[in-house]
Protein backbone atom coordinates (compact mmCIF):
# COMPACT_ATOMS: atom_id res chain seq x y z
CA UNK A 1 0.00 0.00 0.00
CA UNK A 2 1.34 3.35 -0.76
CA UNK A 3 1.20 6.85 1.49
CA UNK A 4 1.84 9.59 -1.16
CA UNK A 5 2.86 13.10 -0.14
CA UNK A 6 1.19 15.43 -2.55
CA UNK A 7 2.79 18.29 -4.37
CA UNK A 8 2.94 21.59 -2.70
CA UNK A 9 1.81 24.23 -5.32
CA UNK A 10 4.40 27.31 -3.54
CA UNK A 11 5.41 29.22 -6.56
CA UNK A 12 3.12 31.88 -6.09
CA UNK A 13 5.52 35.27 -6.95
CA UNK A 14 5.04 36.03 -3.23
CA UNK A 15 6.94 32.88 -2.50
CA UNK A 16 9.95 34.26 -4.10
CA UNK A 17 11.00 37.51 -4.56
CA UNK A 18 8.04 39.63 -3.07
CA UNK A 19 4.19 39.92 -4.44
CA UNK A 20 4.96 42.25 -7.38
CA UNK A 21 7.54 39.78 -8.33
CA UNK A 22 10.48 42.40 -9.35
CA UNK A 23 13.96 41.30 -9.31
CA UNK A 24 15.17 44.83 -7.69
CA UNK A 25 13.01 44.11 -4.35
CA UNK A 26 14.91 42.20 -1.73
CA UNK A 27 13.39 38.66 -1.10
CA UNK A 28 10.59 38.29 1.09
CA UNK A 29 11.06 34.86 1.32
CA UNK A 30 14.27 33.94 2.88
CA UNK A 31 14.62 30.23 3.65
CA UNK A 32 15.91 28.46 6.48
CA UNK A 33 18.11 29.94 9.07
CA UNK A 34 18.42 30.99 13.13
CA UNK A 35 18.05 32.94 15.57
CA UNK A 36 20.81 34.52 17.80
CA UNK A 37 20.02 34.05 21.66
CA UNK A 38 21.51 35.00 24.73
CA UNK A 39 24.88 33.18 23.95
CA UNK A 40 25.84 33.10 20.41
CA UNK A 41 29.38 32.77 18.77
CA UNK A 42 30.44 36.62 19.03
CA UNK A 43 32.20 36.26 22.08
CA UNK A 44 34.07 33.44 23.80
CA UNK A 45 37.52 31.49 23.24
CA UNK A 46 38.77 33.43 20.14
CA UNK A 47 40.00 30.33 18.15
CA UNK A 48 36.43 28.95 19.03
CA UNK A 49 34.81 31.84 18.10
CA UNK A 50 36.50 31.46 14.67
CA UNK A 51 35.55 27.65 14.52
CA UNK A 52 32.03 29.32 14.71
CA UNK A 53 32.17 31.39 12.15
CA UNK A 54 33.81 29.19 9.83
CA UNK A 55 31.06 26.88 10.28
CA UNK A 56 28.29 29.44 9.85
CA UNK A 57 30.24 31.08 6.32
CA UNK A 58 30.31 27.61 4.83
CA UNK A 59 26.59 28.28 3.73
CA UNK A 60 24.99 32.04 3.98
CA UNK A 61 22.00 31.54 6.12
CA UNK A 62 19.27 33.99 7.30
CA UNK A 63 20.11 34.64 10.99
CA UNK A 64 17.64 37.01 13.02
CA UNK A 65 19.12 39.28 16.40
CA UNK A 66 16.85 41.04 18.68
CA UNK A 67 17.50 44.59 19.76
CA UNK A 68 17.24 44.39 23.36
CA UNK A 69 17.51 40.80 25.03
CA UNK A 70 18.76 37.72 23.89
CA UNK A 71 22.30 38.89 23.36
CA UNK A 72 21.49 42.56 23.03
CA UNK A 73 21.79 45.50 25.57
CA UNK A 74 19.31 47.95 26.24
CA UNK A 75 20.06 50.28 23.12
CA UNK A 76 18.61 53.65 24.26
CA UNK A 77 19.01 53.21 28.34
CA UNK A 78 18.29 57.07 28.28
CA UNK A 79 15.35 59.18 25.90
CA UNK A 80 18.53 59.96 23.23
CA UNK A 81 21.43 58.37 24.60
CA UNK A 82 22.02 55.18 22.54
CA UNK A 83 24.16 52.31 23.69
CA UNK A 84 24.57 49.80 20.20
CA UNK A 85 28.04 48.10 21.49
CA UNK A 86 26.48 44.79 22.13
CA UNK A 87 23.99 44.77 19.13
CA UNK A 88 26.79 46.02 16.43
CA UNK A 89 28.99 43.18 17.42
CA UNK A 90 26.24 40.39 16.93
CA UNK A 91 25.00 42.17 13.52
CA UNK A 92 29.37 42.23 12.93
CA UNK A 93 29.33 38.65 13.20
CA UNK A 94 26.19 38.28 10.77
CA UNK A 95 28.08 39.94 8.57
CA UNK A 96 31.21 37.82 8.68
CA UNK A 97 29.94 34.51 8.22
CA UNK A 98 27.98 35.88 5.16
CA UNK A 99 24.46 35.41 6.91
CA UNK A 100 21.40 37.55 5.32
CA UNK A 101 20.61 39.80 8.78
CA UNK A 102 16.99 40.01 10.04
CA UNK A 103 16.12 42.19 12.65
CA UNK A 104 13.60 41.74 15.11
CA UNK A 105 12.13 45.20 16.77
CA UNK A 106 11.68 43.95 20.54
CA UNK A 107 12.05 45.06 22.91
CA UNK A 108 11.78 48.43 24.65
CA UNK A 109 13.55 50.34 27.32
CA UNK A 110 12.70 50.38 30.66
CA UNK A 111 11.82 54.43 30.79
CA UNK A 112 9.30 53.77 27.22
CA UNK A 113 7.36 51.17 30.15
CA UNK A 114 7.60 53.07 33.22
CA UNK A 115 10.84 52.71 34.14
CA UNK A 116 13.33 54.85 35.35
CA UNK A 117 15.60 56.52 32.47
CA UNK A 118 19.25 55.13 32.63
CA UNK A 119 18.16 51.72 34.37
CA UNK A 120 17.28 48.42 32.86
CA UNK A 121 15.89 46.15 35.02
CA UNK A 122 16.69 42.50 33.27
CA UNK A 123 14.33 40.13 35.16
CA UNK A 124 11.21 39.36 33.62
CA UNK A 125 9.70 42.52 33.00
CA UNK A 126 12.69 43.79 30.52
CA UNK A 127 11.29 41.77 27.80
CA UNK A 128 7.93 40.87 28.67
CA UNK A 129 6.60 44.58 29.11
CA UNK A 130 5.03 46.53 25.85
CA UNK A 131 5.56 49.87 25.74
CA UNK A 132 3.10 52.38 27.36
CA UNK A 133 0.98 53.88 24.44
CA UNK A 134 2.67 57.39 24.75
CA UNK A 135 5.30 56.27 23.96
CA UNK A 136 4.84 54.38 20.88
CA UNK A 137 5.92 56.58 18.89
CA UNK A 138 9.22 57.00 20.67
CA UNK A 139 9.81 53.59 20.32
CA UNK A 140 8.90 54.06 16.63
CA UNK A 141 11.52 56.89 16.44
CA UNK A 142 14.08 54.09 17.94
CA UNK A 143 13.43 51.64 15.12
CA UNK A 144 14.00 54.08 12.44
CA UNK A 145 17.38 54.86 14.32
CA UNK A 146 18.40 51.54 14.49
CA UNK A 147 17.42 50.96 10.48
CA UNK A 148 19.18 53.75 9.73
CA UNK A 149 22.17 52.48 11.87
CA UNK A 150 22.22 49.32 10.00
CA UNK A 151 21.71 50.17 5.95
CA UNK A 152 23.11 46.80 4.76
CA UNK A 153 19.75 45.31 6.60
CA UNK A 154 16.36 44.84 4.65
CA UNK A 155 14.31 43.11 6.77
CA UNK A 156 12.65 43.72 9.86
CA UNK A 157 10.30 41.70 12.18
CA UNK A 158 7.55 43.84 14.65
CA UNK A 159 7.87 42.84 18.27
CA UNK A 160 8.11 38.98 19.82
CA UNK A 161 4.84 37.07 20.63
CA UNK A 162 2.70 40.12 21.94
CA UNK A 163 5.09 40.12 24.73
CA UNK A 164 3.31 42.46 27.62
CA UNK A 165 0.19 43.40 25.10
CA UNK A 166 -2.08 40.86 26.79
CA UNK A 167 -5.40 42.55 28.35
CA UNK A 168 -5.71 40.93 32.10
CA UNK A 169 -8.79 41.99 32.74
CA UNK A 170 -10.80 41.28 29.20
CA UNK A 171 -8.65 38.10 29.12
CA UNK A 172 -7.92 38.46 25.57
CA UNK A 173 -4.67 39.82 23.20
CA UNK A 174 -5.06 43.65 23.07
CA UNK A 175 -4.57 43.39 19.55
CA UNK A 176 -5.45 46.91 19.31
CA UNK A 177 -2.60 48.24 20.83
CA UNK A 178 -0.30 46.05 19.07
CA UNK A 179 -1.44 46.85 15.86
CA UNK A 180 -1.27 50.56 16.48
CA UNK A 181 2.76 50.22 17.41
CA UNK A 182 2.79 48.00 14.42
CA UNK A 183 1.69 50.65 12.42
CA UNK A 184 3.94 53.52 13.88
CA UNK A 185 6.94 51.02 13.32
CA UNK A 186 6.26 50.15 9.99
CA UNK A 187 5.94 53.55 8.83
CA UNK A 188 9.08 54.37 10.65
CA UNK A 189 11.21 51.91 9.09
CA UNK A 190 9.63 52.47 5.78
CA UNK A 191 10.42 56.35 5.72
CA UNK A 192 14.60 55.18 6.20
CA UNK A 193 14.60 53.30 3.34
CA UNK A 194 11.54 52.25 1.15
CA UNK A 195 13.29 49.23 0.13
CA UNK A 196 13.02 48.13 3.87
CA UNK A 197 10.49 45.00 4.06
CA UNK A 198 8.49 44.70 7.22
CA UNK A 199 6.33 42.10 8.80
CA UNK A 200 4.26 41.01 11.88
CA UNK A 201 2.61 40.21 14.13
CA UNK A 202 4.67 36.72 15.51
CA UNK A 203 2.22 35.70 17.62
CA UNK A 204 2.30 32.34 19.38
CA UNK A 205 0.35 29.63 18.15
CA UNK A 206 -1.27 28.23 20.82
CA UNK A 207 -3.20 25.22 21.54
CA UNK A 208 -4.87 23.23 23.54
CA UNK A 209 -5.37 18.97 23.84
CA UNK A 210 -7.91 17.32 22.00
CA UNK A 211 -11.36 17.85 23.68
CA UNK A 212 -10.85 21.04 25.69
CA UNK A 213 -13.08 23.37 25.27
CA UNK A 214 -11.11 26.25 26.83
CA UNK A 215 -10.75 29.10 23.98
CA UNK A 216 -11.74 26.45 21.35
CA UNK A 217 -11.17 27.35 18.06
CA UNK A 218 -12.39 26.03 14.64
CA UNK A 219 -8.28 25.58 13.84
CA UNK A 220 -8.55 22.37 15.49
CA UNK A 221 -7.13 18.58 14.63
CA UNK A 222 -6.01 15.64 16.46
CA UNK A 223 -2.92 17.77 17.46
CA UNK A 224 -5.44 19.56 19.66
CA UNK A 225 -7.55 23.14 18.85
CA UNK A 226 -5.37 26.53 18.89
CA UNK A 227 -6.50 29.21 21.40
CA UNK A 228 -8.92 31.59 19.42
CA UNK A 229 -8.20 34.84 21.16
CA UNK A 230 -4.30 34.11 18.85
CA UNK A 231 -6.69 33.78 15.92
CA UNK A 232 -8.95 36.98 16.96
CA UNK A 233 -5.84 38.68 17.08
CA UNK A 234 -3.89 37.83 14.01
CA UNK A 235 -7.03 38.85 11.95
CA UNK A 236 -7.31 42.12 13.40
CA UNK A 237 -4.02 42.94 12.72
CA UNK A 238 -4.30 41.46 8.84
CA UNK A 239 -7.47 43.89 8.74
CA UNK A 240 -5.99 47.12 10.18
CA UNK A 241 -2.44 47.16 9.59
CA UNK A 242 -0.92 49.78 7.38
CA UNK A 243 0.67 47.31 5.84
CA UNK A 244 3.27 44.06 5.42
CA UNK A 245 5.64 42.51 3.29
CA UNK A 246 5.10 39.11 4.91
CA UNK A 247 3.81 37.73 7.48
CA UNK A 248 5.34 36.21 11.13
CA UNK A 249 4.07 33.63 13.22
CA UNK A 250 5.53 31.18 15.71
CA UNK A 251 4.74 28.27 17.97
CA UNK A 252 4.77 24.75 19.29
CA UNK A 253 3.59 21.03 18.24
CA UNK A 254 3.03 20.54 21.83
CA UNK A 255 -0.17 21.88 23.79
CA UNK A 256 -0.08 24.52 26.51
CA UNK A 257 0.60 21.76 28.40
CA UNK A 258 3.25 20.03 27.30
CA UNK A 259 1.60 17.65 25.67
CA UNK A 260 1.96 15.84 22.00
CA UNK A 261 -1.25 14.28 21.18
CA UNK A 262 -1.95 11.95 18.91
CA UNK A 263 2.33 11.22 19.15
CA UNK A 264 5.29 13.27 18.94
CA UNK A 265 5.83 13.11 14.76
CA UNK A 266 1.73 13.81 13.96
CA UNK A 267 1.28 16.57 16.68
CA UNK A 268 4.14 18.67 13.94
CA UNK A 269 0.60 18.55 11.45
CA UNK A 270 -0.50 21.36 13.77
CA UNK A 271 2.39 23.50 11.33
CA UNK A 272 0.96 22.87 8.21
CA UNK A 273 -2.75 23.36 9.87
CA UNK A 274 -1.38 26.67 10.91
CA UNK A 275 0.70 28.12 8.09
CA UNK A 276 -2.70 26.82 5.61
CA UNK A 277 -5.34 28.54 7.69
CA UNK A 278 -2.88 31.93 7.23
CA UNK A 279 -2.53 31.21 3.69
CA UNK A 280 -6.61 31.50 3.39
CA UNK A 281 -6.09 35.11 4.67
CA UNK A 282 -3.14 36.30 3.09
CA UNK A 283 -0.84 36.06 -0.06
CA UNK A 284 1.95 37.20 1.68
CA UNK A 285 4.83 35.11 2.33
CA UNK A 286 4.54 33.09 5.50
CA UNK A 287 7.78 32.68 8.03
CA UNK A 288 8.00 31.00 11.30
CA UNK A 289 10.32 33.13 13.94
CA UNK A 290 10.08 30.18 16.43
CA UNK A 291 8.67 26.76 15.93
CA UNK A 292 9.32 24.01 18.49
CA UNK A 293 8.90 20.36 18.88
CA UNK A 294 10.25 19.04 21.95
CA UNK A 295 8.41 19.51 25.43
CA UNK A 296 10.25 21.33 28.03
CA UNK A 297 13.62 21.06 26.13
CA UNK A 298 15.80 23.81 27.17
CA UNK A 299 19.31 23.69 26.03
CA UNK A 300 20.68 21.99 29.29
CA UNK A 301 18.64 18.33 29.26
CA UNK A 302 18.79 15.53 27.03
CA UNK A 303 15.08 14.67 27.41
CA UNK A 304 15.27 12.95 23.61
CA UNK A 305 18.15 11.18 22.18
CA UNK A 306 19.82 13.26 18.94
CA UNK A 307 18.49 10.94 16.50
CA UNK A 308 15.15 11.26 18.05
CA UNK A 309 15.43 15.30 17.96
CA UNK A 310 16.28 15.69 14.22
CA UNK A 311 13.85 13.48 13.11
CA UNK A 312 11.14 15.20 14.58
CA UNK A 313 12.97 18.62 13.89
CA UNK A 314 12.72 17.45 10.21
CA UNK A 315 9.13 16.04 10.15
CA UNK A 316 8.21 19.80 11.88
CA UNK A 317 10.20 21.61 8.85
CA UNK A 318 8.58 19.27 6.37
CA UNK A 319 5.23 20.44 7.66
CA UNK A 320 5.76 23.96 8.09
CA UNK A 321 6.87 23.63 4.45
CA UNK A 322 3.23 21.92 3.65
CA UNK A 323 1.14 24.58 5.17
CA UNK A 324 3.15 27.07 2.86
CA UNK A 325 5.95 28.08 4.91
CA UNK A 326 9.11 29.69 2.99
CA UNK A 327 10.95 30.88 5.94
CA UNK A 328 12.23 29.65 9.49
CA UNK A 329 13.88 30.62 12.15
CA UNK A 330 15.51 27.68 14.48
CA UNK A 331 15.80 28.90 17.62
CA UNK A 332 19.39 27.81 18.60
CA UNK A 333 19.52 27.02 22.71
CA UNK A 334 22.59 27.86 23.02
CA UNK A 335 24.36 27.49 26.55
CA UNK A 336 27.56 28.36 27.79
CA UNK A 337 29.08 24.65 28.80
CA UNK A 338 29.59 21.76 27.08
CA UNK A 339 25.74 19.87 27.20
CA UNK A 340 23.33 21.72 25.09
CA UNK A 341 20.75 19.05 23.47
CA UNK A 342 19.89 20.52 19.97
CA UNK A 343 22.13 23.47 19.77
CA UNK A 344 23.81 24.36 16.59
CA UNK A 345 27.24 24.35 17.44
CA UNK A 346 29.31 23.81 20.33
CA UNK A 347 29.70 26.70 22.81
CA UNK A 348 32.54 29.20 21.89
CA UNK A 349 33.42 28.98 25.62
CA UNK A 350 34.75 25.59 25.07
CA UNK A 351 38.70 26.09 24.78
CA UNK A 352 39.31 22.22 24.48
CA UNK A 353 39.73 22.86 21.30
CA UNK A 354 36.12 21.47 20.26
CA UNK A 355 34.90 25.18 20.89
CA UNK A 356 32.58 26.52 18.13
CA UNK A 357 32.52 23.00 16.13
CA UNK A 358 29.18 22.72 14.45
CA UNK A 359 26.37 20.27 16.14
CA UNK A 360 24.10 17.84 13.90
CA UNK A 361 21.12 20.33 14.40
CA UNK A 362 23.01 22.94 12.28
CA UNK A 363 23.82 20.55 9.97
CA UNK A 364 19.94 19.73 9.08
CA UNK A 365 19.40 23.28 8.66
CA UNK A 366 21.79 23.75 5.77
CA UNK A 367 20.81 20.79 4.27
CA UNK A 368 16.76 22.10 4.43
CA UNK A 369 17.67 25.66 3.41
CA UNK A 370 20.47 24.16 0.64
CA UNK A 371 17.52 21.13 -0.68
CA UNK A 372 14.19 23.44 -0.25
CA UNK A 373 14.67 27.33 -0.77
CA UNK A 374 12.04 29.70 -1.44
CA UNK A 375 10.38 29.21 -4.72
CA UNK A 376 10.81 25.02 -4.90
CA UNK A 377 8.76 23.36 -6.41
CA UNK A 378 7.58 20.32 -5.03
CA UNK A 379 6.35 16.68 -6.33
CA UNK A 380 4.84 13.98 -5.28
CA UNK A 381 7.02 11.62 -3.65
CA UNK A 382 5.51 7.80 -4.02
CA UNK A 383 6.41 6.04 -0.74
CA UNK A 384 5.41 2.10 -0.66
CA UNK A 385 6.00 -0.98 1.63
CA UNK A 386 4.61 -2.51 5.16
CA UNK A 387 6.21 1.18 6.73
CA UNK A 388 5.46 3.42 4.42
CA UNK A 389 2.27 4.93 6.31
CA UNK A 390 5.23 6.21 8.87
CA UNK A 391 7.48 7.84 6.79
CA UNK A 392 6.98 11.75 6.17
CA UNK A 393 8.83 12.68 3.01
CA UNK A 394 9.72 16.09 0.84
CA UNK A 395 11.06 15.93 -2.70
CA UNK A 396 11.23 18.73 -5.13
CA UNK A 397 12.94 17.98 -8.38
CA UNK A 398 16.68 17.81 -6.92
CA UNK A 399 16.58 16.60 -3.17
CA UNK A 400 14.13 14.18 -1.43
CA UNK A 401 14.03 13.99 2.29
CA UNK A 402 12.32 11.22 3.96
CA UNK A 403 12.12 10.60 7.98
CA UNK A 404 11.15 7.27 10.00
CA UNK A 405 9.28 7.84 12.44
CA UNK A 406 9.70 4.10 13.72
CA UNK A 407 12.61 4.06 16.56
CA UNK A 408 12.81 0.37 14.76
CA UNK A 409 14.30 -0.39 10.95
CA UNK A 410 12.02 0.07 7.93
CA UNK A 411 12.31 -1.06 4.16
CA UNK A 412 10.25 1.15 1.72
CA UNK A 413 10.34 2.34 -2.35
CA UNK A 414 10.61 5.86 -2.50
CA UNK A 415 9.86 6.39 -6.21
CA UNK A 416 10.31 3.16 -6.99
CA UNK A 417 13.40 2.87 -5.72
CA UNK A 418 14.00 0.34 -2.53
CA UNK A 419 15.49 2.02 0.93
CA UNK A 420 16.74 0.67 4.18
CA UNK A 421 16.22 3.19 7.27
CA UNK A 422 17.52 2.43 10.62
CA UNK A 423 15.05 3.88 13.92
CA UNK A 424 13.90 7.37 13.59
CA UNK A 425 16.60 7.82 10.48
CA UNK A 426 16.31 11.29 8.23
CA UNK A 427 17.59 10.13 4.81
CA UNK A 428 18.71 12.39 2.33
CA UNK A 429 18.41 11.40 -1.79
CA UNK A 430 18.60 13.00 -4.66
CA UNK A 431 15.25 12.87 -6.59
CA UNK A 432 14.81 10.73 -9.55
CA UNK A 433 11.62 10.25 -11.95
CA UNK A 434 9.44 7.47 -11.44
Amino acid sequence: MAAVVLALCLSLPACATGEDGGASRPPTSLGWGLTHTQYSADNGDPTAVETARKALSAQSLPQTQHIMGWGADNPEPSPGRYDFAALDSRMDFIRKTGGTPVITLCCAPDWMKGGTPGRTDWSRRALETAPDPEHYDDFAALTATIAKRYPDVRHFIVWNEFKGFFDDSEKRWNYEGYTDLYNKVFRAVKGVNKENLVGGPYLNMDSFEPGRTTYQSALRGPWGSVDRRVLDAFDYWNAHKTGADFVVVDGSSYTHDDETPPDRFRAVDKFTAVGRWVRERTALPLWWAEYYVEPGADGDGDRWSDQLRQAVQAAGMIAMVEGGATTGFYWNPQRRGVPCAGCLWRSTEVTDGTGGEALPMLDLVRRFDTAFPPGSRYRTVEVAGPGAARVRVLGDDEATLAVNTLDRPVRVKLDGRTVDMGGYQVLWLKSRSL
